[in-house]
């Protein structure tokens, strides 16, 4: 990080902060993520792991986060808003504040719910475990003002079910949005958890968020990240999350929006016999880069994780999945499995999987396969000899490419929206329905 930008970056953190109202606590917890920022700095070019990222914004960017408008945040327009889904309690955070005007009652379900502004000034920092490719996730915490805090209990009526919306509507000018959740589960607490970041136009904005979550002893939480911002957005994405003795974690993200994002995942299997499931689809078309890069370590005896990823590159779009699987020397009986597969659908477009072994023990099973190319010839030959036009050939030969991922998603509801969205923007907007 240039030291132009380190000075700005703290010149507009003691603004913020100045600016605060004095029901906005914590200022504690921001002032150390702020030092700790300072020290490990914002990712630069010379960086591996951020080499695909588009990190030229930072340069020219305000940090301060969007003016708190209440008025503007109760003024979302429900036709902005995805249909609602049956059993799920809806928040919405616009511009990274809460906007009790368009959500539920936060005592609504089984889970308990505060928007972070109310949280005293003594709440702690950020987890010191975050780790350097999570230094987006300190920037959020140094300017975030408000999130979501979430504590999921063990109950005997079924998983909690909770849909958090957080909507950019703020110009990149006028400030940033900081979305913020913090998760924890409970021992043998169940969450089915929908995470959609949503733009209302496709004006620029600049999207900083962050997820932490523990999951304790046999927890398991199903958590779905969708992204689908404007056009011209520019997202900085951080997740964090460490799991206990039995706990399972399912993990399905897909990326569809955004002019340039990067997403940063941070694992941590803690506890004898924890899992992840992580499933992950990116769809790019146009100039659009999507980058996610996803560190999963093994630190515990018979831990699991079974990785997907599926990735499709149109036009001039570049997209890039860097899976990094570490295996300690504690984690005997470890069984680690990668697929990350990438589909060229445009002569300019860019595919990169990169998949990244560390093991330290020899008690361990693992397998990881990474492809990338152009749509598989023969198949294309066997639906046209069967009829089909070319171009409607193309489309179903991309539709079934998602599959390993589109069919993860078990709320039917929400995998109708999704499979609706992906099918306008993979497919040009034309009608597809027998694929779907």
């Amino acid at each position: 990080m240039s030291t132009l930008l380190a000075d700005r970056i703290a010149a507009q953190h003691a603004s913020t902060l100045a600016a605060l109202p004095p029901q906005l606590a914590g200022g504690a917890r921001r002032r150390a993520a702020m030092a700790a920022l300072a020290t490990a700095g914002l990712p630069g070019a010379r960086d591996e792991n951020w080499k695909y990222a588009n990190l030229r914004p930072l340069e020219r960017q305000s940090f301060t986060p969007a003016p708190l408008n209440p008025g503007a945040a109760a003024a979302a327009a429900p036709a902005e808003l995805p249909q609602r889904l049956p059993g799920f309690a809806r928040d919405v955070f616009r511009d990274g504040n809460f906007a009790p005007a368009l959500s539920d009652p936060l005592e609504a379900g089984p889970a308990r719910i505060l928007p972070l502004a109310v949280f005293e000034s003594g709440s702690p920092p950020a987890p010191a475990h975050a780790g350097r490719d999570q230094r987006f996730a300190l920037l959020n915490a140094a300017f975030a003002t408000d999130g979501a805090s979430i504590a999921v209990p063990a109950t005997a009526a079924g998983p909690a079910r909770i849909e958090l919306l957080f909507v950019a509507s703020a110009a990149a000018e006028a400030g940033a949005s900081y979305p913020r959740v913090e998760l924890r589960l409970e021992p043998e607490a169940r969450l089915t958890l929908i995470e959609r970041h949503l733009g209302v136009s496709d004006g620029a904005s600049f999207v900083a968020s962050a997820v932490a979550a523990e999951l304790d002893r046999g927890a398991a939480l199903e958590h779905y990240r969708l992204q689908e911002l404007g056009a011209r957005a520019i997202l900085f994405d951080s997740l964090s999350a460490t799991l206990g003795a039995d706990a399972r974690y399912h993990l399905r993200a897909i990326g569809s929006g955004a002019l340039a994002a990067r997403s940063s995942i941070q694992v941590r299997l803690a506890g004898e016999r924890a899992g992840l499931a992580f499933a992950a689809a990116s769809l790019g078309d146009r100039q659009q880069l999507q980058d996610t890069y996803a560190a999963v370590e093994h630190l515990a005896p018979n831990t699991r994780t079974e990785e997907t990823f599926r990735g499709i590159a149109a036009g001039r779009a570049r997209i890039a999945f860097n899976g990094r699987m570490v295996v300690a020397r504690e984690a005997r009986g470890a069984d680690s499995r990668q697929s990350l597969r990438g589909l060229l659908a445009g002569a300019d477009a860019e595919i990169d999987v990169r998949p990244q072994l560390e093991i330290y023990t020899d008690e361990v099973s693992a397998s990881h396969g990474a492809t990338a190319g152009k749509l598989d010839e023969q198949m294309l030959f066997y639906l046209l000899a069967r009829g089909l036009d070319r171009e409607t050939a193309q489309r179903a030969l991309k539709w079934a490419f998602l599959g390993d991922v589109v069919a993860r998603i078990e709320p039917p509801q929400l995998r109708q929206q999704i499979e609706t969205r992906l099918a306008a923007q993979m497919l040009g907007g034309s009608t597809f329905r027998e694929f779907l």
